[in-house]
């Protein structure tokens, strides 16, 4: 089959006005995660921390995510949540509400993955036909074989940490590697984070590496796939790098641009 056109977006992050123009003009939407938007870090009144918890827990969150430890991140925010009652019921009606706007803005036949900041384990719920939940899987568009892989990888030998209610959708390392050795021959791998290029995954704001995978390299090397689409560093030193025959794309911080990648074949 020839003449597909494909939209492409990553980290929507609540944008759900933008997420329903998305597959105008599509044969097919794919969205590679991070459709929740926990903190809005232009916007410390915005995002879920901001509404529920302040924005000055948003505002102290971002500074520590630039500028302070893991430990200290994690801790703060624990805090800040254990001051609420009924807590992890107010976050889960909080990502809810999301995600019935943004859900149900999707119009195109869409492919979608969780992020590393989605609640995948609500996204049954959403299942209709037009929308695939595909994480795991490889599935055919248009004649060519797309592999799809959600969430983050933690570091080797790191164990999945919650902060209060909140927990991340991170991948203890040998999770991710099966997620990604599960996948047979593709032509186009999808995935939240970038395979480990280091200019992929160094983001210019937070000045730091954002995770990446080794794995999902390794599946470039090995398929030689016509591309590999991801999202996950919003302001990346290269938004793309060519390795071997493979056009390596990040697709773009959606919620900034509202412009999905295009891809044709």
């Amino acid at each position: 089959m020839t003449g597909m056109r494909v939209h492409v977006v990553s980290d929507v992050h609540g944008a759900s006005d933008a997420l329903a123009r998305a597959g105008e003009g599509a044969d097919a939407l794919i969205v590679l995660g991070d459709l929740v938007d926990y903190i809005d870090y232009r916007d410390p009144t915005g995002g879920i921390l901001g509404r529920v918890l302040g924005p000055g827990v948003s505002t102290e969150f971002a500074r520590l995510r630039t500028e302070g430890g893991r430990d200290q991140l994690i801790g703060f925010i624990r805090d800040a949540w254990a001051r609420l009652p009924d807590a992890p019921a107010v976050l889960e009606d909080a990502v809810r509400e999301q995600y019935d706007r943004l859900f149900g803005a999707l119009t195109a036949p869409t492919y979608a993955i969780p992020g590393n900041v989605d609640m995948p384990r609500l996204w049954p719920r959403y299942a209709r036909p037009g929308l695939t939940l595909a994480d795991g899987q490889v599935l055919e568009i248009g004649g060519l074989r797309f592999g799809f892989v959600g969430g983050a990888p933690l570091p080797p030998g790191t164990e999945p940490r919650s902060s209060g209610p909140w927990t991340p959708h991170l991948l203890r390392a040998d999770e991710f590697t099966a997620a990604v050795k599960g996948l047979d021959r593709v032509d186009v791998l999808c995935s939240h984070v970038p395979p480990a290029v280091p200019e992929l995954a160094f983001d210019v704001v937070t000045r730091r590496a954002e995770a990446s995978s080794a794995d999902l390299l390794d599946v470039v090397h090995r398929d030689r796939p016509r591309a590999a689409l991801f999202g996950h560093v919003h302001q990346p030193l290269a938004p793309r790098v060519r390795v071997g025959r493979t056009e390596c794309v990040n697709v773009g911080h959606f919620r900034a641009t509202g412009t999905p990648y295009v891809l044709r074949f």
